[in-house]
């Protein structure tokens, strides 16, 4: 975003002024468990360092621990360095990486790396194989708590799985896969948002799209709907969300005396089938 004044000269010259971040190298070691994903990864970030911890600089992902992560975490991950403040997120191109632009990118392009005397301003580091399930509590993406410390049964009105953050194929599937044979809460509206058209129709062919509405979801077309509080699953006053869509500000998504709290598809699935914010080991 930027305002007025700087909007007209970018319209006049075709140039825009910015700033060259620094960056702070977040150092990934170990391999995550089977029910933590990449938005598990970024909230425990952004719960480390703050939503501004980031401010205006680049978040550079580095160590033997970005092997584990899938693409869908990566992106996920990318998406949300913004709520840390930070201007991108950024990844080593690797195997993983090659293979997943290979059928996607029409044009020749060229893979770019650090140098190996890059200098960071902070570095931040994180065992993977540590990580738990979490979810961040009103009102912003910082205030993460895990799901094992929650000491209270905190009860839910809804369920938000999908959006820009966690609607790819990767986190139908997870949640798809603690939905099936099971039934969403009766006390519980669930909502399923694929991330694009394509993931959609590939999460039909699947079968995981009939997981969802047997299970009693409603499945969206690709949207934003709820996350901004455009339409679908606005919430009113009092009302409780565990979404894993990318912010929980006060009346982001409906009422200002609603609540969001923001998890990953495990935690989602697992929390509308038991009605309360839920852990995925706690689905039998």
């Amino acid at each position: 975003g930027v305002g007025t004044t700087d909007l007209a000269v970018g319209m006049a010259t075709g140039r825009a002024w910015f700033k060259v971040p620094e960056t702070i190298a977040v150092h990934l070691t170990g391999e995550k468990p089977a029910d933590v994903n990449g938005k598990d990864v970024i909230l425990t970030l952004i719960g480390m360092i703050g939503v501004d911890g980031a401010l205006y600089k680049s978040l550079e992902f580095t160590g033997e621990g970005v092997a584990a992560l899938t693409m869908t975490d990566r992106l996920t991950i990318a998406n949300m360095a913004i709520e840390a403040g930070a201007k991108n997120g950024i990844f080593p191109f690797d195997e993983k990486t090659k293979e997943y632009v290979e059928d996607r990118v029409k044009g020749a392009y060229e893979p770019v790396a650090s140098d190996a005397d890059a200098k960071y301003c902070r570095t931040v580091e994180i065992d993977l194989s540590s990580l738990r399930p979490v979810v961040a509590f009103p009102h912003l993406p910082g205030n993460t708590k895990r799901v094992m410390d929650i000491a209270e049964p905190i009860k839910i009105d809804q369920v938000v799985i999908g959006s820009c953050t966690n609607g790819r194929l990767e986190d139908l599937e997870i949640s798809a896969g603690l939905l099936k044979g099971r039934e969403v809460h009766p006390d519980v509206r669930c909502i399923v948002i694929p991330g694009s058209q394509a993931v959609y129709q590939e999460a039909m062919h699947l079968g995981y799209i009939d997981a969802f509405i047997d299970a009693g979801c409603a499945v969206a077309a690709p949207t934003c709907g709820p996350c901004l509080g455009g339409y679908m699953g606005i919430l009113t006053a009092g009302e409780r969300c565990v979404s894993t869509t990318n912010r929980n500000f006060r009346g982001r998504m409906g009422h200002v005396d609603s609540e969001v709290y923001l998890a990953g598809p495990h935690v989602a699935a697992a929390s509308a089938i038991l009605g309360r914010i839920a852990a995925p080991e706690e689905v039998k």
